[in-house]
């Protein structure tokens, strides 16, 4: 019998494994291999000239690569302030309410539903110079000058952050809520005797025993971040002056042109992709909390 669902679990396993290593594993393995190559415009080996590390020294010598590497940094501990620590909040704010639950999960989750790309064209235009919303409201309501935002290079990187936690705050203010719900009503019974209340019961009683919760919404945002890639390209598709690349949009702006360029770029990111959710691993493991 044992032998039988084995048999039945390859069978059933094999096509997904199979799609995976070739939509996957192949291509992946493939960027690495690209990078060690001149290929320029090309897109496969064929008659590439093997140039061994240069293109991956050329990172290390690109000032360019640097910005990145700190916006990307940026955009992930915003994400990881802004988005957890709202959907947190907002997940306590709807958990000590009886009604209208439904319609806040939707209205939260909501955004996350729309695409990256039109999320980011509303918020260029929102930041447009001429017509945007928020021109409209400083000069308009608050009597204050037109700014020229998306040519902003201080707060270029920080223009593209808001829309990027507005998007996903959502899905992550489920998580937690549905994390919530599994507490057992007991356990926060017992604390009201004993005079635990509001914030001393979200941070003694819910976030331990949510914790496992919090730790894998924090991977997922740190593992997104390097994802990120759509919003930033609308708004400000690196600019000005390359003051909110990221790595994702630098490594597209090579593509077409210096495509092995832009292989290295992307062993880089799933290189600083492993390093960085190792390290958040390491500093978020702790006991699990049973109850």
């Amino acid at each position: 019998m044992i032998l039988k669902d084995k048999k039945y679990m390859v069978l059933f396993l094999t096509p997904a494994l199979l799609l995976v290593t070739a939509f996957l594993y192949f291509p992946l393995i493939l960027n690495v291999i690209m990078g060690f190559f001149d290929i320029g415009t090309g897109v496969t080996l064929k008659g590439a000239k093997y140039i061994g590390l240069a293109n991956f020294k050329a990172l290390i010598d690109d000032p360019v690569i640097g910005k990145a590497l700190i916006n990307t940094l940026i955009v992930m501990v915003g994400c990881i302030i802004f988005e957890i620590g709202l959907a947190m909040f907002l997940a306590f704010l709807v958990d000590t309410i009886t009604k209208g639950l439904k319609f806040f999960r939707t209205v939260f989750f909501f955004p996350t539903m729309i695409s990256g790309t039109a999320i980011g064209l509303m918020f260029y235009l929102i930041y447009d110079y001429e017509y945007g919303l928020l021109n409209f409201i400083f000069n308009n309501i608050f009597g204050a000058e037109k700014v020229l935002w998306l040519q902003n290079e201080t707060a270029s990187i920080y223009l593209c952050l808001i829309p990027i936690v507005w998007q996903m705050v959502g899905f992550y203010f489920v998580i937690v809520l549905t994390a919530m719900t599994t507490v057992p009503a007991d356990i926060y019974e017992s604390a009201m005797l004993d005079g635990i209340t509001g914030v001393k019961k979200a941070f003694y009683i819910t976030i331990p025993l949510i914790w496992d919760v919090i730790v894998s919404s924090i991977i997922f945002v740190v593992a997104g971040t390097f994802r990120v890639f759509d919003v930033a390209f609308m708004i400000t598709n690196g600019g000005p002056l390359d003051s909110s690349q990221l790595l994702s949009t630098y490594m597209n702006s090579h593509r077409g042109t210096n495509n092995d360029y832009a292989a290295a770029i992307a062993t880089l990111i799933i290189i600083c992709g492993v390093v960085v959710n190792k390290i958040a691993n390491i500093l978020t493991k702790r006991e699990s909390v049973s109850y």
